[in-house]
């Protein structure tokens, strides 16, 4: 094609009529050759991808009974699929192993006997190369070759063909750089011609006609080595890699495995709202007989901060040196844990007992406090999830360091609130992801 892609006054494109109905082995090249013995260098042979399927025997043969072969059609689609990326009743579109995002895995049951399906070639780059090949033996010209399939489109009503397999042009053309009438540079503009030739080619084939094959002519392709595959978007370039209801899904599948104890912190201040926000979520944790079993006490000021901090580590001294540590080992301790310091936000969950019931005996009195208590932790670790989804970094320091006892006095709380250690909060110097899923091992017991 010419340097600006301008098809520089008129292309023509032509249907070949005349052509068989394909089986496989049969000789595809020899046939187009036949029928169109007028091809001419710089043709581009634009190829339905089913005549090829058919020809390399990708064929599958099903029940003729419909239920059945619905049946054997949706087994077939999963098969073919690497993942789904949406489905809606009995409309499923999938990722194939070519990398092509369309309806069915491109399993085709129309043009074939109500006993067979159609998959798609295995390899379409591959198959057009070899019939340019073919077609240049048989006549002596250059043509370049698109195969293609038809494909929907997201955000648009109807479907177009695009091409699947390609040899012999450039498939896609890039303006970057280049400058308009008015001198504006382009500087994303990308043009996907092998897909504009595939589309153009399917308004004299059809898809009744019989007419599987047509040649565009006077585009002068350049043949630059790349493929069909070229036109495939990487995945970390996809915006929209998943439908809606698969990306729900996905979101709250990984919500939970996002949710980790960070140890380090940056710089960057926390967004208020998001905190408040993660707040008001974490709220909706389920608590016993109708209750709010905990408190968020969310230390904004540097004066209880610093009287906060200050008291556990008096009191996380005392602890360490208590146990038999020496002092230096006590603060080279407290230095590597020193996570609470080091954190933008401090929030300090409590639980209270508002609205237990208070019973005679001490069993029910303790089982009461354990549900309180469940409850309350419940909320923080919503909290800690909520957090986490929001790309916010979090570190729940347990009751055992953090002292109940000095936390009550610097906070003024009553003697009945239990404060549930400490939360250190702040964006993570590495962004967070998803952990793997554990293994429960012997931690699921099944009775």
């Amino acid at each position: 094609m010419t340097d600006d892609h301008a098809p520089g006054g008129s292309i023509e494109i032509r249907p070949v009529p005349g052509l068989p109905e394909f089986r496989p082995g049969d000789d595809l090249a020899a046939a187009i050759v036949a029928a169109a013995p007028w091809l001419a260098d710089d043709d581009v042979l634009v190829v339905t991808s089913k005549v090829i399927s058919k020809v390399e025997g990708r064929i599958v043969t099903v029940p003729a009974d419909p239920a059945a072969r619905e049946a054997a059609r949706r087994d077939l689609v999963t098969r073919e699929a690497v993942r789904v990326v949406a489905r809606r009743g009995r409309i499923v579109v999938t990722e194939n192993h070519l990398g092509i995002v369309q309806a069915a895995s491109g399993i085709d049951g129309s043009n074939v006997a109500a006993t067979e399906l159609v998959v798609l070639p295995s390899n379409p780059d591959a198959s057009a190369r070899a019939l340019r090949e073919a077609v240049e033996a048989a006549l002596g010209v250059r043509v370049a070759v698109v195969v293609t399939d038809t494909l929907g489109r997201a955000w648009r009503v109807g479907q177009t063909d695009a091409a699947i397999g390609a040899a012999g042009l450039a498939v896609l053309h890039a303006y970057a750089g280049a400058r308009d009438a008015h001198g504006n540079e382009l500087s994303v503009t990308e043009v996907a011609t092998a897909d504009e030739i595939a589309a153009a080619a399917d308004l004299v084939k059809g898809k009744l006609g019989g007419v599987p094959v047509a040649v565009v002519r006077g585009l002068r392709p350049k043949d630059d080595g790349s493929t069909a595959r070229d036109l495939v978007r990487r995945p970390d370039q996809d915006l929209f890699r998943l439908g809606t209801d698969e990306a729900v899904t996905r979101g709250r599948a990984d919500a939970l495995r996002l949710r980790r104890s960070i140890r380090h912190f940056s710089d960057d201040p926390v967004d208020p709202a998001a905190i408040r926000t993660a707040i008001a979520e974490a709220l909706t944790a389920p608590a016993p007989h109708h209750t709010r079993p905990v408190r968020f006490v969310w230390i904004r000021t540097n004066k209880v901060r610093r009287a906060l901090l200050t008291g556990l580590r008096d009191r996380w001294r005392a602890d360490l040196t208590g146990d038999g540590h020496d002092r230096d080992t006590a603060e080279k301790r407290m230095a590597k844990g020193n996570i609470l310091f080091r954190a933008r936000e401090l929030i300090v969950p409590i639980c209270v007992p508002e609205g237990a019931h208070a019973y005679p005996d001490e069993r029910r009195t303790a089982a009461e406090s354990t549900m309180f208590t469940v409850a309350a932790g419940a909320a923080v670790q919503g909290l800690l999830m909520s957090l986490a989804v929001k790309g916010i970094g979090s570190c729940w320091i347990g009751s055992t360091i953090f002292a109940a006892d000095a936390t009550r006095d610097v906070l003024g709380l009553p003697d009945d609130w239990r404060p549930l250690g400490a939360i250190a909060v702040g964006h993570p110097l590495e962004p967070l992801t998803p952990r793997a899923f554990a293994d429960p091992g012997d931690a699921l017991i099944e009775r």
